[in-house]
């Protein structure tokens, strides 16, 4: 999970302001937070943001937002990620999700498992998984979105851009 954000705060290293959607008890927010000026994270949790909150480290200070997008409309960020959020949306909402992304911010970077690695996957995890995507299918649904999009994979700790159908977990950045 750390490879994770530690990739996503290479990949925005130097942006000014960032929304992290779908934070959790933001485990990893911390390490994105040292490569940006400023970080918003956002969960739909109340519990998971005020865990957040106390164990926060004030070196690191992170905005906390309790809601879902709709909760800092109005506002622009430089860049927006979201790891581990879009395979709990479900497919007729996914289009509105990303329209949402969009509009608050130019840069995208979404994380999720790979609909491949599905096959492996504990019962109640593929029960909760339901909109896990082929390389093809998160390419597919990013570029409706946004004008580039690239596509980069992990298994275990190491990223790539080998072959899609062997990833474990995979990345679309958008611009």
């Amino acid at each position: 999970i750390l490879a994770r954000y530690k990739w996503v705060s290479k990949m925005l290293a130097g942006y000014d302001s960032v929304l992290e959607v779908g934070c959790a008890d933001a485990f990893g927010s911390s390490i994105v937070r040292q490569s940006v000026n400023k970080l918003t994270a956002l969960d739909i949790d109340g519990q998971m943001i005020s865990d957040a909150k106390e164990r926060q480290n004030p070196r690191w200070d992170v905005l906390y937002v309790l809601g879902d997008m709709s909760a800092v409309g109005g506002q622009r960020f430089d860049a927006l990620y979201c790891l581990d959020v879009l395979e709990h949306v479900l497919p007729s909402e996914e289009g509105i999700f990303m329209s949402m992304a969009a509009e608050l911010a130019p840069v995208c970077i979404v994380g999720m498992p790979s609909l491949e690695s599905q096959a492996y996957g504990h019962p109640f995890s593929k029960a909760n998984h339901v909109n896990c995507k082929t390389e093809d299918g998160l390419r597919t649904l990013m570029a409706k979105h946004y004008r580039h999009v690239f596509m980069f994979g992990i298994n275990d700790e190491v990223q790539h851009t080998g072959f899609g159908p062997m990833c474990q977990y995979r990345f679309a950045l958008g611009v």
